[in-house]
């Protein structure tokens, strides 16, 4: 599984603050993440997530020490700018960058727990579907939604997918899903910490695009 196991998030402390640099460093990768769904209409969400990224990276850059975690960034954005907060700044990029990884750890899984259509079990249609109507459908208008479904009608199989994330390698389903599964630890624990943050800072907003 390497894509993901080569690139593994650590582990929060105690008190759940997640170090910007490594996190920058953790995410860097996940773009590629949705050239194994194959699709170029997946390509808005990539791009959407690497320009975060960078916007993040940018204000991290300018003083690492007062932007240490990412707490420490919504904080000082909050302060700074007022009213204007919190549509501004990296506090809204990773307001959207939290639900792109969000959208990637329900797909992952969705695709552990082996959720699938009975039908077509070789499809992921049903795991990428249940991601999106989590993640990411609600802060979507109805164009961007009809993007999504024409999307799904081009998901890889599961076969082709998880090929894909082990970087052409064949692996045998079962491995690779362990390997998820041990991805997910320190992942999803990352994206519920920044969940929790912006729902005990009130930065949340719900507008669409």
């Amino acid at each position: 599984m390497s894509l993901l196991m080569d690139n593994q998030f650590g582990e929060l402390p105690v008190d759940k603050s997640v170090d910007t640099k490594f996190f920058l460093e953790s995410v860097a990768y996940l773009p590629l993440f949705f050239d194994c769904l194959g699709s170029k209409v997946f390509v808005p969400i990539k791009s959407d997530i690497s320009g975060n990224i960078t916007k993040i990276r940018s204000v991290y850059d300018k003083d690492p020490a007062k932007y240490a975690t990412l707490q420490q960034i919504v904080e000082s954005e909050k302060e700074a700018y007022g009213t204007e907060w919190p549509k501004v700044g990296a506090t809204l990029a990773l307001m959207w960058l939290k639900r792109g990884l969000r959208f990637i750890q329900i797909l992952l899984q969705s695709l552990a727990d082996g959720e699938k259509d009975e039908n077509n079990p070789n499809l992921i249609r049903v795991n990428i579907t249940k991601a999106y109507d989590q993640a990411l459908k609600k802060y979507h208008g109805w164009l961007v939604q009809k993007i999504f479904k024409a999307a799904l009608l081009a998901a890889p199989y599961k076969s082709d997918f998880i090929k894909a994330l082990s970087k052409g390698q064949e692996v045998r389903e079962e491995d690779c899903m362990a390997s998820v599964r041990q991805f997910l630890i320190n992942y999803t624990a990352t994206v519920d910490a920044i969940y929790e943050m912006y729902t005990t800072l009130n930065a949340e907003l719900d507008y669409s695009v």
